[in-house]
């Protein structure tokens, strides 16, 4: 198997665990576990496939995150559109699975309406907010938690615990935008559900493209401002012998 091959293989896999995690919860146990349980959902499905895929393709799982490392300078545009395509793959089948065993309880689809967790502005919004807020919201919420990916994956950082700080940053991003538009920051989450709702889902679907992509990209622009990887400068001799010396403690 080509490296391309292995990366598109792992990126749909790792999308599908993160789709069918976070789009199953809220679907099949939304009632149950209420907007904190989704929330968890998403930051474990997104914390538990980066620790078992990202040594192979990175655990990108969103083409905004994809975005984002493409403006910061990681990846190329060939790559990305790679990643993006196999995240639509296996976003798409994981809603599908989910539609598949819901199916085994007709009057649980008839209750919820076919509405697949899908996201939506105006009066598809949760809490009924405006297209200029909830596209205010996937924007920022998509900046802070592409920036915290950058951040945590960068060489100074301590790359055992980049997928806590990235699991624990969508959960909170959750908890902000489940209220405002179900929360998207994923433009590939964001298909697969809208494609099995239809209608309203996928007039607003270009939202939930736009928003997400456009913070993700600001994200790497000001990563690469901040020079997030670049390495960590080491003090000349001279700045070393000018610094003031601890004092040694005298051993008993």
């Amino acid at each position: 198997m080509t490296t391309f091959a292995r990366i598109a293989a792992a990126e749909a896999f790792g999308t599908f665990f993160l789709v069918f995690a976070g789009v199953g919860t809220a679907t099949l146990a939304g009632a149950q576990v209420g907007t904190l349980g989704v929330a968890i959902a998403f930051g474990l499905g997104v914390l538990t496939m980066i620790y078992a895929i990202g040594p192979i393709s990175g655990a990108h799982l969103n083409p905004a995150v994809s975005v984002g490392l493409l403006a910061a300078g990681r990846i190329g545009t060939f790559d990305w559109i790679v990643y993006v395509v196999a995240q639509l793959v296996g976003a798409v089948l994981a809603t599908a699975a989910v539609v598949a065993i819901a199916r085994g309880a007709p009057l649980f689809i008839q209750d919820m309406g076919g509405d697949w967790a899908a996201n939506g502005y105006a009066a598809h919004s949760p809490g009924g907010y405006n297209l200029a807020s909830c596209l205010l919201a996937e924007s920022l919420l998509t900046f802070f938690f592409v920036l915290v990916v950058l951040g945590s994956t960068s060489r100074r950082a301590p790359a055992q615990l980049a997928g806590v700080a990235i699991g624990l940053c969508l959960t909170a991003v959750h908890l902000v935008g489940i209220p405002v538009t179900n929360t998207s920051v994923n433009p590939a989450r964001s298909t697969g559900p809208a494609l099995f709702t239809g209608g309203w889902a996928v007039d607003q679907l270009w939202l939930f493209w736009i928003a997400p992509l456009f913070g993700g990209t600001i994200a790497g622009l000001t990563a690469r401002l901040l020079g997030i990887d670049r390495p960590a400068v080491s003090p000349s001799p001279q700045e070393l012998e000018a610094m003031p010396q601890r004092p040694v403690a005298a051993h008993r």
